[in-house]
């Protein structure tokens, strides 16, 4: 089974690749079992399209791989917590586990228009049985912020 500090170091390595591309510092990664479902980086400047966020982008692609619209026993490792799009996806694709780094309050602080409502207020005011861990290689996470700064052209939304 994967594990997620590795699933985790995959979708850094994903933002990274985004990041290079011209595109914000998010990056998710889907696994289930010993299989890697998916891994995605955020495309909203690119397609144009604001919900192409790293998990939405993730979820659909691992959707097709299983064929199937619920992801259920997935583990979800993502570079920031995700948004309330975000964790709505997450909850309607049954995953059950999701990790992340990086806080929405990290993402403000970045420049992001990020709605003030953490997940797990949202997964506790919905009764979601979707199961939420902070804090997973956050420095590492974070930094994907400092890098993306850095960055020629980078352009928050």
């Amino acid at each position: 089974m994967i594990q997620p500090p590795e699933l985790m170091r995959l979708a850094i390595e994903k933002s990274r690749v985004g990041i290079a591309a011209g595109q914000s510092p998010f990056g998710c990664a889907i696994a289930r079992g010993d299989d890697v479902l998916a891994i995605e980086h955020n495309t909203v400047l690119a397609s144009p399209d604001a919900t192409a966020h790293a998990e939405v982008n993730a979820i659909r692609t691992a959707c097709r791989s299983v064929n199937d619209v619920f992801l259920e026993s997935a583990i979800v490792a993502t570079t920031c917590e995700p948004c309330p799009m975000c964790l709505a996806a997450l909850h309607w694709a049954r995953v059950k586990e999701v990790y992340f780094g990086a806080t929405i309050a990290d993402a403000a602080a970045a420049g992001f228009n990020e709605l003030s409502l953490s997940a797990a207020d949202l997964v506790n005011a919905s009764g979601s049985p979707l199961k939420l861990i902070s804090g997973l290689m956050a420095a590492e996470c974070r930094q994907l912020f400092d890098d993306w700064h850095n960055h020629p052209g980078a352009r928050a939304y």
